[in-house]
């Protein structure tokens, strides 16, 4: 049976490798940390399996990608695609504070069990717990912040994909940044506000996907699950 859904325009949404911060659960916004060794395994790893010629990640089928200005952002995209490879992504790359981490204010370099603790002692979250996904961060984004500067991204991926939903032209994006915002930026991506409940996990180093249902690109979808010889066509 056909794919009804094949040639329909993908982005791939590839968190940064570990860091030290992510092996201790940190909240990593704004601080410039790099990988550790073994997050840079990760990405090596990741590469491996994902991209390359009739891969998943095919670079000939990528006509933009988007990445986060953060070193540990930087890094990634350097792992995963080799030297020649970048080369032909040549005017194809935006580097952009839009998709950087969330910016946790208060709660930078600390746990979340700890900005809790905080906010109990300067009096907060006496009617319900604090959820930094409907309540933001002090000194920090909120939601609404959040939502604009993902929002723009979004708008600028359907102009491009839009013309191309039947795979007229290979118009795959790529966006490398970090956990929390592209989790953020799936939500949006479906329509759903940031707030919404919506559990997800991506792990460092790791891969997600999201398209379109039935070729239209006024139906973003979360890609479940995609065929590791899957070339995209």
């Amino acid at each position: 049976m056909p794919d009804k859904d094949a040639g329909t325009p993908r982005v791939f949404l590839i968190r940064h490798g570990e860091t030290e911060w992510t092996k201790s659960g940190q909240y990593t916004g704004r601080s410039d940390i790099p990988l550790t060794k073994d997050g840079e395994q990760q990405v090596i790893s990741s590469a491996g399996v994902m991209v390359g010629t009739g891969k998943i990640i095919d670079p000939s089928r990528i006509t933009q990608l988007f990445i986060s200005p953060r070193k540990r952002a930087l890094r990634t995209y350097e792992l995963l695609f080799s030297e020649s490879i970048r080369h032909s992504f040549e005017g194809k790359v935006e580097i952009t504070e839009d998709i950087r981490e969330w910016d946790y204010g208060l709660y930078e370099g600390i746990l979340p069990s700890q900005a809790k603790a905080g906010r109990k002692e300067r009096g907060l979250d006496k009617e319900r717990p604090w959820n930094i996904w409907t309540d933001g961060c002090e000194e920090g984004e909120n939601p609404a912040e959040i939502k604009n500067r993902l929002d723009r991204v979004i708008a600028k991926i359907r102009e491009i994909q839009g013309p191309y939903m039947h795979g007229e032209k290979p118009v795959d994006v790529v966006l490398i940044a970090h956990g929390q915002i592209l989790r953020a930026f799936a939500r949006r991506w479906l329509g759903f506000e940031v707030g919404v409940k919506l559990p997800m996990m991506l792990e460092p180093g790791a891969v997600g996907v999201l398209s379109y249902e039935h070729h239209n690109v006024e139906e973003p979808a979360f890609m479940l699950g995609v065929n590791m010889a899957d070339k995209g066509l």
